[in-house]
């Protein structure tokens, strides 16, 4: 996971607190990152990341 090249993504979009699927597919498509790092880099930041918007609707 490269977590300087997801930092600069988040500051680019806004991203502080809560990032949107949308967002997030926009992100990796932008900066070729996988999903799941996209992930992990939410969970594991101090504070949470939260997901939501969910396009499979897994998160509100």
């Amino acid at each position: 996971m490269d977590k300087e090249l997801i930092e600069k993504a988040f500051e680019e979009f806004g991203i502080t607190t809560g990032i949107r699927c949308e967002e997030a597919f926009a992100i990796c498509e932008k900066y070729d990152i996988p999903k799941m790092d996209i992930a992990r880099y939410c969970n594991r930041h101090d504070p949470k990341i939260k997901i939501h918007a969910c396009q499979l609707g897994c998160f509100k």
